[in-house]
């Protein structure tokens, strides 16, 4: 018996010493990437098009016209826009830009960063050309990712409690501040490069979020959980308590192959809260389907480290599911 105590004591100090080193190998691979990221010669400098087409004159219009086709769809005429330049609206919201955007130097440096980590994580993407625009606080494309082309609604980024944002819901305008411009910038990036879903099971779904947000972790090892969602820090909390409980309601009521589109915009898509038809619903934050599809991929790199990003990202959901061995935390 004494023999058997000694050797699990053995074993568990054994066992402590690897946890320990692969923690420790993990960390020094974590810096020495860092180191390398750095090195990396990337300067994102921005192309302010606001600029260029407010508080000009008209005569503008045909070398804008010329540099930015993308810009002017060829069913308008330049009157339009000459009209545009001068609307009251569209000067009041570039005035706010200019205000809130003095300087922007240090986006430009947050940018050229998170491009570094892109290229060390995906060689072969190329460096955009950044635009900045100014578009009818248009929420529903507050950035635009393209190849070589990043498009980027600065009026979208004005502060979630600007006077400007006045009516807008709340779940919506807490996203409209400039903190979050990487995150945005990294999913539309993932949206661009991971293969899209063709399996139209709620568990497909779920993972194709759960990569995004996997790359959210990879670009930005340094921003907090709660901006890569978009999440409060109550709302985090709220679905890091209930993730147990979450998790049984998808099992429970059979979710996870159905194919109905409702789930989609009940459990993942951006809402005031998730729509479980429960109690809970007004406690929970919006896409926690999101959340879940997350910590399944994570749980799955957790057991199979050796996998490369892109491997991951082409990876079918069922196979991810199933070697993920994912246990939601109690």
């Amino acid at each position: 018996m004494k023999r058997l105590q000694l050797f699990f004591n053995y074993f568990q100090e054994i066992l402590l010493f690897v946890v320990i080193f692969l923690f420790l190998f993990a960390c020094q691979s974590g810096i020495q990437n860092e180191a390398e990221i750095e090195l990396l010669a990337v300067e994102v400098e921005f192309d302010r098009f606001d600029l260029k087409f407010y508080n000009q004159e008209a005569i503008v219009i045909p070398k804008l016209k010329k540099d930015y086709p993308y810009l002017f769809p060829n069913q308008f005429s330049d009157s339009v826009w000459v009209s545009r330049q001068k609307d009251s609206l569209q000067l009041i919201l570039q005035e706010a830009v200019q205000d809130v955007f003095k300087d922007i130097t240090p986006l430009e440096d947050q940018v050229s960063h998170l491009f570094k980590h892109i290229l060390f994580h995906f060689p072969k993407v190329k460096v955009p050309h950044v635009v900045t625009l100014t578009n009818n606080v248009d929420y529903q494309i507050k950035t635009v990712y393209s190849d070589s082309l990043l498009l980027l609604s600065l009026d979208t980024f004005l502060g979630s409690y600007h006077p400007l944002y006045e009516g807008i819901p709340s779940y919506i305008r807490k996203e409209l501040d400039q903190k979050y411009i990487l995150s945005q910038i990294v999913e539309k990036f993932a949206s661009y490069i991971i293969p899209p879903v063709e399996d139209r099971t709620f568990l497909a779904q779920m993972l194709y979020e759960g990569k995004k947000m996997y790359l959210q972790d990879l670009l930005l090892p340094h921003e907090a959980d709660a901006i890569k969602i978009a999440y409060t820090e109550e709302e985090l909390a709220w679905v890091k308590e209930n993730e147990m409980y979450i998790w049984k309601y998808f099992i429970e009521r059979q979710i996870l192959y159905k194919t109905d589109a409702d789930l989609v915009q009940r459990l993942l898509e951006p809402a005031p809260f998730s729509k479980f038809y429960l109690e809970l619903d007004n406690e929970s934050p919006g896409r926690v389907g999101r959340w879940v599809g997350w910590q399944i991929v994570k749980s799955y790199m957790d057991q199979n480290p050796e996998t490369s990003t892109q491997e991951l990202l082409r990876m079918p959901a069922q196979k991810i599911f199933n070697l993920s061995k994912y246990k939601p935390k109690r």
